[in-house]
């Protein structure tokens, strides 16, 4: 699928500096880019390379100095540039819509308008999908479970019964929703398991990553709220509160009845312990230790984790041990010193 750049200046509002009819058959980035692609460049070190590019043409700012080919001037050069790729690639035209019929539905199950569903989907009674939702092959529906409109579920995702998801929400492959909760009792020398008889709630505009799980509530719901972004290998135990557009970066790992406000970042391999409150704006730096609630807007490192200050001082403290201890060595050798000069003056008298 081609486009001249007249054609994607007016898909993203941009305005056309050089040939406007100019033809683009594809989007690369500047590192791939050559002849019939487009790409993008963002501030000063991109306009470098611009000039040792071999595209056909540029998403840029303004003020960057042209270099022969086609410009395309808007605000933002990366968000024009991720709507010209997808535009360029076909990627929403090319989708498929239909029940493929090596998949089993329900009778019971009720499916919105433009649904497709791809072979080995399972489906079971009483679930509601919405318009337009995509369920890839080996993906499970449990029964009871809700789901909205654009929602797209990739290779082996299961839903556990009773799973209610947002609208426009996508769930990567191999991502597990509403299994059991970590819980369990000592009775009789045995681990006894817990009750586990909540569910998940998933908001409208969240993205879940590969391999994520998210345990359904004790009794309750286990929620992740409108607009969160969680990235691959994450672990949300049972009777989590996740809040409005967090970010939860790769392998954090949250405990249960952890709530955290709006707008939380949780970068990579960040730990929760179990009924932690973190407030709104918080930020965790990656490999943190959270063992305590943290106020919002506050930004914490380190394990256990501390004000980001604080930790700062902490570890620039420890990579200065080795010289504190070797002149803590040399003043011991001075002391001894000097206590066996006065230890022999005191024997002359």
């Amino acid at each position: 699928m081609g486009a001249t750049v007249r054609e994607l200046a007016e898909l993203v509002g941009g305005q056309v500096i050089g040939d406007a009819a100019t033809v683009i058959s594809s989007a690369q980035p500047i590192t791939d880019a050559g002849p019939g692609d487009i790409t993008f460049a963002e501030g000063p070190r991109n306009a470098q390379k611009l000039f040792g590019c071999r595209a056909s043409a540029a998403i840029v700012p303004e003020d960057m100095p042209s270099n022969g080919i086609a410009f395309i001037v808007v605000a933002n050069p990366l968000r024009a540039f991720t709507t010209v790729l997808t535009h360029l690639r076909g990627i929403r035209q090319q989708r498929p819509t239909g029940i493929h019929e090596k998949s089993w539905i329900s009778p019971s199950a009720r499916l919105g308008a433009d649904a497709t569903v791809y072979p080995g989907v399972f489906v079971a009674d009483d679930v509601t999908i919405g318009d337009r939702t995509v369920l890839y092959p080996g993906v499970y529906v449990g029964h009871g479970s809700r789901l909205g409109d654009d929602v797209v579920l990739w290779p082996n995702v299961v839903l556990y019964p009773g799973t209610i998801v947002g609208h426009r929400v996508m769930i990567h492959a191999s991502s597990a929703i509403g299994g059991d909760g970590f819980g369990y009792r000592l009775e009789g020398g045995r681990h006894v398991k817990a009750a586990q008889a909540g569910h998940v709630e998933i908001g409208d505009d969240v993205e879940v990553g590969a391999c994520t799980t998210i345990d359904r509530g004790t009794f309750g719901a286990t929620k992740i709220g409108a607009g969160t972004k969680i990235d691959n290998l994450v672990q949300i135990a049972h009777n989590c509160r996740i809040g409005r557009h967090n970010l939860l970066v790769g392998q954090v790992g949250i405990a249960g009845s952890v709530e955290t406000g709006d707008y939380v970042v949780a970068a990579g391999q960040v730990g929760i312990r179990d009924h932690v409150k973190i407030g709104d704006r918080a930020i965790i730096g990656a490999q943190s230790g959270v063992s305590k609630d943290v106020p919002a807007g506050e930004r914490i490192i380190g394990a256990p984790a501390r004000p980001e200050r604080e930790q700062k001082r902490v570890v620039m403290s420890l990579l200065k041990l080795p010289e504190m201890r070797r002149q803590l060595n040399q003043l011991e050798a001075g002391l001894e010193e000097l206590r066996a000069h006065l230890g022999n003056g005191s024997q002359g008298r």
